[in-house]
């Protein structure tokens, strides 16, 4: 397994793969609260994803959305869709999501939201 990436604060969602799987089935969508953060995890057949919750077209509730056999979440509300690995809109009608790395570790699964700047003193 690699070293955590130092750019992230990586946070312990579920205390392991099969718990996460248990919580957020195939296919479905569960929404997040991290650090302040509201985060969109997605559980598809290649994996997990996590995306900012908020549409960037108008910030409705990604989580309340679905998922695609394209690997991408579905917004409710216009149906923008946003690739899951990389968050770009798929027609090109808006900004693209921000997406999150995810890590399922021995000891569970993990988001990595960036860590803040160190201001200099």
């Amino acid at each position: 397994m690699a070293a955590p990436d130092k750019n992230y604060n990586w946070h312990k969602v579920y205390a392991s793969a099969a718990e996460a799987a248990q919580k957020v089935p195939m296919r479905k969508l569960q929404k997040l609260d991290l650090a302040g953060r509201e985060i969109c995890l997605a559980h598809t057949q290649a994996g997990f994803f996590a995306v900012a919750d908020a549409c960037p077209h108008l910030g409705y509730s990604l989580s309340r959305g679905t998922t695609n056999y394209l690997n991408e979440v579905v917004c409710p509300w216009h149906s923008y869709r946003f690739n899951l690995e990389n968050g770009k809109e798929c027609e090109y009608r808006s900004r693209n999501a921000t997406t999150y790395p995810v890590e399922v570790r021995e000891d569970g699964l993990y988001i990595g939201l960036p860590a803040e700047a160190k201001s200099r003193s």
